[in-house]
C-alpha cells in the first residue's frame, strides 16, 4: 500500500500537515508562555491591593498572599516611586529578567524555546504594564519550573490535535486521491491491458471518458496511440509477409470471379426466365470482386477497414454463399447443407463474414473434388449466453499435416497445390476485427471442421 501513490499521497500529506502544525506551534506556545507571566503580573497586583487598602498585614496573610499569586516579590511603580509591596525570601539569585511591556515577537519565541530547552527551575523577574492603569509599573520575582511544566502541558496538547488534524486530513486526501484519480488511472491501464492482449481487435482502442481534464488527454493521446500502433503492426507483418509474393494475393479475387463468371455462362446459354432472378446475383458477385480488389490494394498498407457493425441475416448470408458455391460444383457429388436458425439475427459486418464463410466452404469444397469421390458440405449456427457459433463442416481426407501447423499464416498455410495460403489469414483477421475468433475444431480422415465465434457483447 505505501508504494501505491494513494498511499504516497497519504504519508506526504500527513508530514506536511504536522510541518504546518509546527510552525503554528512555535508562535503558540511564545503566546502561552507570554500570557502565563501575564496572568502571574494580574494575581500579584491584587495581592498587593489587599496592603494597598490596609498598610498593617500580618505575615501570614502575606505569605499565603504571595503563595496565591505564585510570586515571591511584587513591587509597584507609582507616582516614580517604586515600592516594594509585598515580600517573602527569594530562595537563590535572579537569572534573568524579561520585559513584557511590548515585546517582539522574535524576543517572545526565543525566550519560550529558550524555557522549553531549559530543565533547571530558575529564579526570574519580570516586568510589566499594570492592569486598569494603576501605576507606571509592576514587577515580580518568581520561579520558572511551574512555568514550564504548564508550557509542556499545552505543547502536548497542540501536538496532539496537530496529530488528530494531519491525520483526519490525510484520509481524506486519501479517499479523494483513490476517486478522482488512482481509480480512473486503473481504468486507463486495464484498457490497455485489454488491448495488448488482442491489439487487432477494433472493440478494446480506449474511448476517452475521464472527467478530469489531464486523464482525459491522456486517454485521448492513448486512443490515437493505440490506433497508429494497430495499423503500424498490421503494416509490418503484411509488408513481412507479402515479401515476393505480391502477384499471388489475387486468391480470393480470383475465386469471386470465376463464380461471376459462371453466373455469366449460365445467363448466356440459358433462355429460362430465371435469367432476371440471376441478374441480381450477377451484380452481387461482380461488387464484391470490386470490393475485394480495393482490400488486396489496402492489404500491403495496412488498409483492412473496420468491420461496419450491424444486425443481419445469417441464414440468407449462408443461403447466398452456398447458392453460389454449387454453381461452381458442376458434376462433382458434393452435396450442401445449412443448419442455419432462420431467424438467427448477427451483429457483424455482414459483407467481411460473406468473405469469411465463401473462403471456407470454397476450400472444403476443392478438398473434396480433387479426391473424386462423393463427399458433403455443412454449414450449422448456434448461440450461448455470450457469443455466435458458426461451423462449416466437410467429409473430406483432412488436411495434411504442414498446412495444419501453419494453417493461418499467408503463403505458408496452402493445404492445395498451387494455393498460396492467404485466404485463411485474411478470414482469421477479419474475424478477429469482431473480437471473436477462427479456429480448426478438428481435421483427420473423416472430415474436417472450422468455427467461428463472433461475440456478442462490447467489451467490458
Amino acid at each position: 500500500m505505501l508504494n501505491s501513490l494513494s498511499g504516497r499521497f497519504l504519508i506526504l500529506t500527513t508530514i506536511f500537515v504536522m510541518l504546518a502544525e509546527v510552525l503554528i506551534f512555535v508562535p503558540s506556545i511564545a503566546r502561552f508562555r507570554e500570557d502565563y507571566l501575564l496572568a502571574r503580573l494580574e494575581r500579584a497586583q491584587i495581592a498587593s491591593l489587599a496592603l494597598l487598602a490596609d498598610d498593617m498585614i500580618s505575615p501570614e496573610l502575606e505569605e499565603e498572599l504571595l503563595e496565591n499569586a505564585g510570586v515571591f516579590n511584587v513591587v509597584l511603580r507609582r507616582d516614580e516611586m517604586r515600592q516594594l509591596v509585598l515580600s517573602s525570601p527569594v530562595p537563590g539569585e535572579i537569572h534573568d529578567s524579561f520585559d513584557l511591556r511590548d515585546p517582539p515577537a522574535t524576543e517572545l519565541i526565543m525566550d519560550a524555546m529558550g524555557r522549553l530547552t531549559d530543565r533547571e527551575n530558575r529564579m526570574i523577574r519580570v516586568l510589566g504594564n499594570p492592569f486598569r492603569d494603576a501605576g507606571q509599573q509592576i514587577e515580580v520575582t518568581m520561579e520558572t519550573v511551574g512555568l514550564r511544566m504548564a508550557m509542556i502541558d499545552y505543547g502536548l496538547r497542540i501536538l496532539l490535535l496537530s496529530a488528530v488534524i494531519s491525520i483526519f486530513t490525510a484520509v481524506l486526501l486519501f479517499l479523494a486521491v483513490r476517486s478522482f484519480l488512482v481509480k480512473p488511472i486503473k481504468g486507463v491501464v486495464g484498457h490497455m491491458q485489454t488491448y495488448a492482449a488482442a491489439p487487432e481487435d477494433a472493440r478494446r482502442i480506449i474511448k476517452p471518458s475521464a472527467g478530469v481534464k489531464e486523464l482525459r488527454e491522456a486517454e485521448t493521446a492513448l486512443q490515437s496511440l493505440q490506433t497508429q500502433l494497430t495499423q503500424a503492426l498490421k503494416q509490418k507483418e503484411r509488408l513481412a509477409q507479402l515479401g515476393g509474393a505480391v502477384a499471388r494475393v489475387s486468391h480470393d479475387l480470383r475465386n469471386i470471379l470465376t463464380s461471376a463468371q459462371l453466373f455469366t455462362d449460365r445467363i448466356e446459354m440459358s433462355e429460362d426466365p430465371t435469367v432476371k432472378r440471376m441478374a441480381p446475383k450477377l451484380v452481387n458477385s461482380i461488387t464484391r470482386a470490386v470490393s475485394l480488389c480495393e482490400g488486396t490494394l489496402a492489404f500491403g498498407r495496412a488498409e483492412e477497414p473496420a468491420p461496419r457493425l450491424t444486425l443481419f441475416n445469417l441464414a440468407e448470408l449462408t443461403g447466398e454463399v452456398l447458392e453460389a458455391e454449387r454453381l461452381a460444383i458442376g458434376e462433382a457429388e458434393i452435396s450442401l447443407s445449412e443448419d442455419v436458425p432462420a431467424g438467427m439475427v448477427v451483429r457483424g459486418d455482414a459483407e467481411q463474414i460473406y468473405r469469411v464463410l465463401s473462403n471456407l466452404v470454397r476450400n472444403a469444397r476443392q478438398a473434396l473434388a480433387a479426391t473424386g469421390t462423393p463427399g458433403e458440405i455443412s454449414v450449422a449456427a448456434r448461440a450461448d449466453d455470450s457469443d455466435w457459433h458458426i461451423t462449416v463442416t466437410d467429409t473430406g481426407p483432412g488436411l495434411p499435416a504442414k498446412a495444419r501447423e501453419h494453417l493461418f499464416q499467408p503463403f505458408q498455410g496452402g493445404a492445395r497445390k498451387g494455393g498460396s495460403g492467404l485466404g485463411l489469414a485474411i478470414a482469421v483477421e477479419l474475424i478477429r476485427g469482431h473480437g471473436g475468433d477462427l479456429v480448426l475444431k478438428s481435421s483427420d480422415e473423416t472430415g474436417t471442421c472450422f468455427e467461428i465465434s463472433l461475440p456478442m457483447g462490447d467489451v467490458g
